[in-house]
């Protein structure tokens, strides 16, 4: 999920406990605990960490994906023990898992290498062995630029996401159909591929997203999923087409449906909202769940309110 807040940066105790028992109690509907998750994401204090961290004890692996996610966004140290924890659960959802190992990469220590080198190299998920592979290459890179021996590259455009890898150098002056071909080169590593992803998404154009929509017929879960993520960031309603494909595939992986499902949501035009209405009752819970999240976002975009994460309007309520 890619979302932008715009929040206060303070709180109080009461509000950190409002918070909190938004995120953390299972009885509140999820689109709620999620609006709270990112209050919390946006706060990115000791006590937002800790009450995320709270919430991997919940059953839903949507939720504790969600929370993984925002732990590595707010690159604070103080979430290492608990992406550890989580990534050496191996009965945790690999979903889960591997979005632990990239919230590590984002955070970006040398500390965390050993444990994403040992996953890399045994764990049984294709998905997590990627994601170690990834965010080994993006520490290695962050350290480079900390010790001066590589210079700072291209940003991320007008995206403030922390990403799993650096845009293709712009100075590259690469086109498009240049790009495209790097993107669906299955003999460059992960870490190139994923550099041509993001700077297609960068240039934010029909032909990128086109070039792009053609990553979702990859063989890797991870790379494809990696696609529905970067289209909920771009809004553009040129994937639609290909995302309601993707959600509407019901031998798709979770991890997939789930990222097109609230992509969907951030487009938010009206045959985005059919196709959530559809699938929200979906078998897969995490399709299910993912629907429901991606209507509320639907819900933020269309209304024209001034932030997604309002949990501390929510908390101050509840204080009165």
């Amino acid at each position: 999920m890619a979302v932008t807040s715009t929040s206060p940066v303070v709180a109080d105790a009461k509000t950190y406990a409002s918070l909190d028992s938004q995120l953390n109690d299972p009885t509140v509907p999820l689109d709620r605990r999620f609006r709270a998750l990112f209050t919390l994401k946006s706060l990115n204090s000791s006590e937002s960490v800790g009450i995320i961290s709270k919430g991997f004890a919940d059953d839903s692996a949507l939720l504790k994906h969600e929370l993984a996610y925002v732990l590595g966004q707010m690159r604070n140290p103080e979430a290492l023990p608990t992406l550890v924890k989580v990534l050496e659960t191996l009965d945790e959802d690999p979903m889960v898992r591997h979005e632990a190992a990239e919230a590590m990469g984002a955070i970006g220590l040398e500390q965390s290498l050993p444990i994403l080198i040992q996953y890399r190299d045994t764990d049984a998920s294709r998905a997590v062995r990627e994601t170690c592979v990834l965010a080994i290459e993006k520490i290695e890179y962050e350290v480079s630029l900390r010790n001066g021996t590589a210079t700072a590259e291209a940003s991320s455009g007008p995206y403030t996401s922390v990403d799993p890898a650096p845009p293709v150098e712009q100075k590259e002056e690469k086109t498009t159909a240049e790009l495209r071909a790097m993107l669906l080169d299955t003999e460059l590593s992960l870490f190139k591929r994923y550099r041509a992803m993001f700077a297609l998404r960068n240039r934010g154009d029909v032909e990128s997203v086109l070039a792009l929509a053609e990553g979702l017929h990859d063989e890797s879960a991870l790379f494809r999923h990696e696609i529905g993520y970067i289209f909920g960031q771009m809004q553009h309603p040129a994937s639609v087409p290909a995302l309601i494909k993707c959600l509407s595939n019901t031998s798709e992986e979770g991890m997939v449906r789930h990222e097109c499902a609230e992509a969907l949501g951030s487009i938010a035009e009206p045959e985005c909202l059919e196709a959530l209405k559809q699938f929200v009752n979906d078998p897969e819970r995490v399709v299910r769940e993912s629907c429901i999240v991606g209507l509320d976002m639907y819900e933020y975009e269309t209304s024209g309110a001034f932030q997604y994460a309002d949990g501390l309007t929510k908390a101050a309520t509840e204080q009165q």
